[in-house]
């Protein structure tokens, strides 16, 4: 262990009680701080600009006196510019949530633009994750704790770091599956029958509205059509660049190469258009929106049990046996992302050098990575933590357990809140921040899973008719378990790996052709025949290149290696502390 090593070794991994409420809910807790403030938050995962409200609202207004404005570049349009634009001013905000690859964070640092906050942690409770905290800012200079990364777990690489469900996966509507005899789907090209046979099943939503089985939009576009690189993970192969890696590292693909999984997707999505099954409103809707149909049943596919049943499986429509489960593909073998203690380095939460109050927002960090604050801020994200302690859940004797609000918002999807917890609905007042501070798969200060799904009391409840008949049919009681059971989970073992540094000439040409292909690759989908489809993906290869594609395509091919030997270097590293 090196000199910050043993540092952050020695600081106290014992923390005082987490800061108590501002004249909130337990009016013998007092908060320190007197001053309120308003707080910028620059956060390249939000999907909401603006001021958080609620329930959240409230637990962050008693606990620190201040309140959230969430700066988010997905909505506010311009992505790197916005944060450019910031960065050229010399103030991103006071808390930041960003991306830690291509030495982003050193470029933080030596700007002037993230503070160091080892004086404000020294003694908390954050410092348990020291290994995670020690790999994202050891090679950092001048030394110091400039970030914390995000999704940092205590289990092994190779442990899944999904809880039921996996991150993707072929979800469709289940009852209209079931309508049709479950036929068979043995290649991801066999779901576009399927789906038209559920549009003609249900062609009108319970709003009134036309049912599409496809629908997408563009705040998440990057390298690549983000749409488009989901069902890459049906096959076992996640992005990297302009790369897509197989989760055994047996297998690299060049995402612009014609017969890449991510031209079969394209192609997919044409196809799906060309039957009438892909929303019209795609190219100009938010994720807002997309999240809106789900409510209304408007879709009858998702990329992602954490959207589809979220947000469409209630627990009446379950009852009556409708909802959203996954769906075998006989191909299928779904890419899973393994823990890692080093914590995931694409995000990282750190502090603003202009912060108003470095100590409080320090005090912030910490709170979202202690108990209470990841329950209160994993409420529907992937994560799905249960919300605050005493409102929405309780610990009885064997265990956490879900209140009577708990039931009614969780599986009921909404509720209105208690006025002592703030105006309005329970998922009005969900954080708005989308960040993940532990993995999916962690256990709280007691053992329990903070996932409540996986509570005894929880899986104990009753079984509805939706549940009974997916059961039934997959011979199996959960999503996970059929995955793992039949083979089909491809666990690509979990590191904290920071990409290789970018030049500025690298960094220019990556964002020329990334704006190349997400505009042809949208172009595609939306082809009139498929002539126009081959057409346009020959002008989108042949601009790219022009534009220095294949040399940025060979610094991530590159990168794409290193990474593969540290995702099993970090197997080895674990087996071997093990054995001490």
């Amino acid at each position: 262990m090196g000199k910050r090593g043993k540092r952050l070794a020695a600081v106290s991994l014992i923390c005082a009680l987490a800061l108590s409420g501002c004249g909130g809910r337990k009016e013998e807790e007092a908060c320190p701080y007197e001053d309120f403030i308003v707080v910028d938050v620059f956060d390249c995962l939000a999907n909401y600009q603006g001021i958080q409200s609620g329930w959240f609202a409230k637990i962050v207004k008693d606990k620190f006196n201040m309140e959230l404005n969430i700066i988010a570049p997905n909505v506010a349009g311009g992505g790197d510019t916005l944060f450019e634009t910031r960065s050229a001013a010399g103030n991103l905000g006071d808390i930041l949530i960003v991306s830690g690859q291509n030495e982003i964070l050193q470029d933080m640092v030596t700007s002037g633009l993230v503070l160091d906050m080892e004086p404000y942690l020294r003694d908390k409770d954050i410092m348990r994750f020291d290994i995670a905290i020690e790999s994202l800012n050891g090679g950092i200079s001048p030394e110091g704790i400039y970030a914390i990364p995000s999704e940092v777990s205590e289990n092994a690489p190779t442990v899944p770091g999904e809880s039921l469900e996996p991150v993707y996966g072929p979800y469709i509507r289940w009852d209209l599956y079931k309508q049709m005899g479950y036929p068979r789907m043995e290649t991801l090209e066999d779901i576009l029958p399927v789906l038209k046979r559920m549009q003609e099943l249900e062609p009108v939503a319970e709003n009134g509205e036309k049912t599409y089985g496809f629908s997408f939009f563009k705040d998440w576009d990057a390298n690549l059509m983000n749409a488009a690189k989901q069902p890459c993970c049906f096959y076992g192969y996640d992005e990297n660049g302009f790369v897509l890696v197989k989760y055994d590292s047996s297998d690299y693909q060049d995402i612009l190469d014609e017969n890449s999984l991510y031209i079969r997707m394209l192609k997919l999505y044409f196809d799906a258009n060309q039957l009438g099954l892909v929303d019209p409103e795609s190219p100009t809707q938010n994720y807002e929106t997309l999240i809106e149909k789900y409510e209304n049943g408007q879709l009858l596919y998702s990329p992602w049990p954490w959207v589809a049943q979220t947000y469409y499986n209630t627990i009446s429509r379950k009852r009556q046996g409708k909802g959203f489960m996954m769906a075998d593909i006989e191909d299928m073998k779904i890419y899973s992302y393994g823990c890692s203690r080093e914590g995931n380095h694409k995000v990282i939460i750190g502090v603003g050098s202009k912060a108003q109050d470095p100590e409080r927002m320090a005090a912030f960090i910490d709170w979202l990575y202690s108990p209470e604050g990841i329950s209160a801020n994993g409420v529907t994200s992937m994560a799905d933590t249960a919300g605050p302690k005493g409102l929405s859940w309780e610990y009885g004797d064997n265990g956490p357990y879900l209140t009577e609000f708990g039931v009614n918002a969780m599986l009921e999807g909404n509720a209105q809140m208690p006025q002592e917890w703030g105006q309005g609905t329970w998922r009005e007042g969900i954080s708005e921040l989308n960040y993940m501070p532990v993995g999916r798969s962690e256990v709280d200060e007691k053992g329990y899973p903070y996932y409540y799904l996986q509570w005894d009391s929880v899986l104990m409840m009753e079984e509805t008719e939706l549940d009974r008949v997916w059961r039934e049919h997959m011979k199996a009681s959960t999503t996970m378990e059929y995955l793992t059971l039949n083979h089909k989970l491809a666990v690509a073992p979990g590191c904290g790996y920071t990409a290789l540094p970018e030049t500025p000439e690298e960094a220019a040409l990556r964002k020329q052709c990334r704006a190349v292909i997400q505009k042809y690759s949208w172009d595609m989908v939306f082809a009139e025949n498929e002539d126009a489809f081959y057409e346009l993906f020959g002008r989108m290869r042949t601009e790219a290149e022009s534009l220095g594609y294949e040399k940025i395509l060979a610094f991530d091919m590159e990168s794409s290696v290193i990474k593969e030997k540290a995702r099993w270097a970090a197997v080895a590293e674990y087996d071997e502390s093990r054995k001490k």
